[in-house]
Formats: structure tokens, C-alpha cells, sequence
């Protein structure tokens, strides 16, 4: 009598598949462990790492933005390799592993290790972060209603790890040292890795998440296994990136055309040329319908980098505001990072609800017009921040309220443009080279992480003194603020006039 073989059936639970919560966990953790690490980085450049330097908030600024860019850049590589070679199981393990020791050689005290600690996390960044949230999408078949509210789950794991991390890393970091918080994150690292394993192990995915043939990993590269060369390359790949970040310094004189900019900079402006013409060749190709939707896709991208540019400046030059410039309470500044997730948490809800109801009265919004609206948030929350230097003690100090607000508006503006952009991507976009502009949109994160090096480079304090603020330092912040305002009530001005034009170009596409 021959055997039948079961088909493999989802398990739910809450009306999901129940791999679904596998990774919310694997993702609220690894988001704990990179917005844990985040808090305290800027900081810690600051206080330890560049102590030395008078030009130490210059040196913490070209860090961190090129950290950001190539955290973000290396998804797009990673992502690639997933596809073709390892499959997303294989790469969020192996992304995970690097992350994990990047953290814990983070809490090694040494100038040496911290570069080759965040080249880790660059290098791990790129094999998990895009292979996760796909893996998300592959447990819905593609007319599944529910996949929607999946993701909204899922993306409310990546909050609640971007709340507590703060929170308690930050604590660890006051209370008994940097690196006992470094320390942490690659703990919330490795319980991210645990969760996802214990998935595959209760067989909750199926096949989900293979690599594309059985044979593949063993396809030899130089007489290397294809699934053993991987992972070499990745190893080698990191002293690369250690060294292309501490190489922070200006490759220009006072004065010349590259005095602000270092190697990670030009590498992104050739990155932004290649993208450049690249993008004008698909628009000529393209048809005449596809060409509108297309320049739309590119609008709405470059409109998210600006945002994301003024958005990320709360892991920069907003936490050394928060440690030199405001009265805080209960928390220090490091904490403040908690906040962003804090407000995205209770208003996703409200805000979902309110576009829904829009949407039924048929008055919600075109995606043009949300942009516009995100970006004027982000305006007018840089606004409040400026304006807080008229309500500052006689220390230099300035109410906590002022960050609660600011910090509120920014994400309202958020919610405005971040869920709803992604999803207009892949409907914008003719199928051939939806891959390749999706790949552009995650690029976006990568190149506004140059725009919060630009502005945290003009805004950087020259002194040795740790203890600097106060009346010092108050002046050049609320200053840099006020024009980070006007940039982005322009933009949102510029968009919101355009709007009518882009809903037009988008066609049926909301």
C-alpha cells in the first residue's frame, strides 16, 4: 500500500498563523537589541571613544551617520544573497550570529573593537533585517485579507523593542557602565535567534524560507561550497567596513569642496549617481503609463529620505540636546530614544482607526497628500524644539515638555508616511523592476542617515569639557532646529502644492 504524504497545514492562533508570533518575538528582540545599542552609541563616541578630541560631537556625528548609511545600504546586498544563494532561514541566522557578537565586542573597552563591533552589526544588519520582514509576507498567500493586520502585529514588535531597549540598556549604561548595556542588546540579540529557532524546530513555517534548490549551497565558488564561501566572504567583509568607519576624518582642507566629507560619503554619492542614471534609462524604456507611475515611486522615495533624514537626528544630535540642554525627569538621555516607539505604540491604533473611518466616508486621503502631512509634522516638531530656548532656566536648561511634543508630532508624522509608503512601491512599479525599487527604497534609510551627518556635523560642539551645555550649547542647537523647520514645512509646502499633479500621474493607484 503506498504512503501519503500529509500536505503541511498552517497552525493558527489568534487568526494568524502561528509562525507569525515566532517572528514578532525573533524581531522584537534583534529591535531591542539594535535601538538598545543605538541609545547609547552617540553618547558613548561622545564621553569615550573620541573623549579626547575637541572636535569629538564632529567625530560622533561622521560615525554614526556612516554606520546608519551602510546598516541600512547592506540589506539591499543581503537581501540579493538570500535570494539567489541561501534562503532568508539561513540568513537571518547567520545575520543574527554576526549582530550577536557585534554587541558583546561592543562591551570590550577598546577604540580597536569598537570599529570592528559596529562593522559586525553592519555586515549581520544586512543578512537579517530584509529576510525577515519577507518571511512575514510569505506566510499569507497574496490575496490573504489578513496579511495587512500581520504585518501591523509584526511592526508593532519592532516598537515594543524599540521601547524597552532604550529603557533598559540605558539604565545598565548609567547605573554600572556602557558596555553592561552594550552587553544586554547581544543578549536581546541571541533571544531573537532563540525564538526563531524554536519555529523552525516546532515546524511552524513548513518550507517556508529554504534555500531556492537543495542543491545550491553546495555549488562550488573557487572550490569553496557556495553555503560554506558565504559566510567567509561576510567574516572578511567586516574588517572592510571597521575600517571604512574609522576612516571619519574629511578627506578635504577647510574650505575645499570635500571638507565635510570622508570615504563613506563619496562612496554614496557615486552610489546616488549610478541610481541617478540608472532610474533615467528604466524612464526612457518605459511606457507612457508605466513612466508616471514610476517618477511617482521616485517622488515619494526621495520624499521619505528627507523625512528619515530629519527623523533619525533623535539617535544624534537630539540625544546630545536631551543629555547638554533639557531638564529631564525619570529618565536620562540615552531613555529619550524609548520615546519615538512609546508614541508610535498608542497611536497606531487611533490612527488606523481614524483612516479607516476616513476611508469609508470616502475622505481619506491620497498617498501625496499624507506625505505632504508626515513631513509637516516633522516641521512643525522641529519648530517646538527651536522655540524652547525662550523657556530656558538659568542653567541653560529648557522644560522636558518641549521633547514630549516634539517627539509626538514627529511620530504622527510617521504613521503619515511610513506604513503606506512601502506598499505604493511595489504598486507604483512595473513587475520587472519592482525588486530593483524596492531595493531604492530601503536605500532611502541608507542615504538619510548622510543627511543627519551633514546636519549633525554643523551643529557639533568644539570642546573636550564632558560636562558642556548649558547657555554653550543652547543657542547652536535651537538655531540648527529652526532650520531643520523651515526645510521641512518647505518640503511639505512643496509637496502638499504638488499634490493634485502626483495623484494624477498615480492614476488608479491610492
Amino acid at each position: 500500500m503506498e504512503k501519503t504524504i500529509k500536505p503541511f497545514e498552517d497552525p493558527q492562533l489568534f487568526g494568524h498563523p502561528k509562525g507569525l508570533f515566532y517572528l514578532f518575538f525573533a524581531e522584537l528582540w534583534e529591535r531591542f537589541s539594535f535601538y538598545g545599542m543605538r541609545a547609547l552609541l552617540t553618547l558613548y563616541m561622545v564621553d569615550v571613544v573620541f573623549a579626547a578630541l575637541t572636535t569629538r560631537d564632529f567625530a560622533a556625528a561622521a560615525v554614526y551617520a556612516s554606520y546608519g548609511s551602510l546598516v541600512y545600504a547592506s540589506t539591499v546586498i543581503g537581501g540579493r544573497i538570500s535570494d539567489k544563494i541561501l534562503g532568508m532561514r539561513n540568513s537571518i541566522f547567520l545575520g543574527g550570529i554576526l549582530m550577536a557578537i557585534g554587541h558583546f565586542v561592543l562591551a570590550v573597552e577598546n577604540n580597536y573593537a569598537f570599529f570592528i563591533a559596529l562593522a559586525l552589526i553592519v555586515v549581520g544588519n544586512g543578512f537579517f533585517k530584509p529576510n525577515i520582514s519577507t518571511f512575514v509576507g510569505s506566510l499569507y498567500k497574496e490575496d490573504d485579507i489578513r496579511k495587512d493586520s500581520g504585518f501591523v502585529i509584526f511592526y508593532m514588535g519592532i516598537n515594543i523593542g524599540g521601547f524597552a531597549a532604550p529603557l533598559l540598556c540605558g539604565w545598565l549604561g548609567r547605573e554600572y557602565g556602557w558596555h553592561y548595556g552594550f552587553g544586554l542588546a547581544g543578549i536581546g540579540m541571541l533571544l531573537g535567534l532563540i525564538a526563531f529557532w524554536s519555529g523552525i524546530k516546532k515546524n511552524v513555517f513548513g518550507q517556508r524560507g529554504l534555500p531556492s534548490s537543495e542543491t545550491i549551497l553546495d555549488k562550488p565558488i573557487l572550490g569553496v561550497k557556495q553555503g560554506l564561501m558565504i559566510p567567509i566572504l561576510a567574516v572578511v567583509a567586516v574588517p572592510v567596513i571597521a575600517y571604512l568607519l574609522s576612516s571619519y576624518k574629511a578627506l578635504g582642507e577647510k574650505g575645499s569642496f570635500l571638507e565635510d566629507d570622508n570615504i563613506v560619503n563619496i562612496i554614496f554619492y557615486v552610489i546616488a549617481i549610478a541610481i541617478g542614471a540608472f532610474l533615467i534609462i528604466i524612464l526612457v524604456k518605459a511606457t507612457s503609463e508605466e513612466r508616471k507611475k514610476l517618477i511617482v515611486a521616485i517622488l515619494i522615495t526621495f520624499f521619505i529620505t528627507i523625512f528619515w533624514g530629519f527623523h533619525e537626528l533623535s539617535g544624534s544630535i537630539i540625544t546630545l540636546f536631551a543629555a547638554r540642554n533639557v531638564n529631564l525627569t525619570f529618565i536620562d538621555a540615552s531613555q529619550t530614544n524609548a520615546l519615538n516607539s512609546m508614541y508610535i505604540i498608542i497611536l497606531s491604533i487611533p490612527i488606523s482607526m481614524l483612516f479607516t473611518y476616513l476611508k469609508k466616508k470616502k475622505l481619506d486621503p491620497r498617498t501625496p497628500y499624507k506625505f505632504g502631512l508626515g513631513l509637516a509634522f516633522a516641521g512643525i516638531s522641529f519648530l517646538i524644539l527651536s522655540m524652547s530656548s525662550g523657556s530656558a532656566d538659568e542653567n541653560g536648561m529648557v522644560p522636558f515638555s518641549y521633547l514630549l511634543i516634539m517627539y509626538f508630532l514627529i511620530s504622527v508624522g510617521e504613521l503619515f508616511m511610513s506604513p503606506v509608503g512601502l506598499s505604493k512601491i511595489t504598486d507604483l512599479s512595473p513587475k520587472r523592476i519592482v525588486a530593483f525599487m524596492m531595493g531604492i527604497w530601503f536605500l532611502a534609510s541608507a542615504f538619510a542617515f548622510q543627511i543627519v551627518g551633514f546636519i549633525g556635523k554643523q551643529l557639533a560642539i568644539e570642546s573636550t569639557d564632558k560636562n558642556v551645555g548649558g547657555f554653550e550649547t543652547l543657542g547652536i542647537y535651537t538655531d540648527g532646529f529652526g532650520l531643520v523647520a523651515k526645510y521641512a514645512l518647505g518640503a511639505a509646502v512643496i509637496v502638499l502644492l504638488a499634490s493634485p499633479l502626483i495623484k494624477k500621474l498615480m492614476g488608479k493607484v491610492h
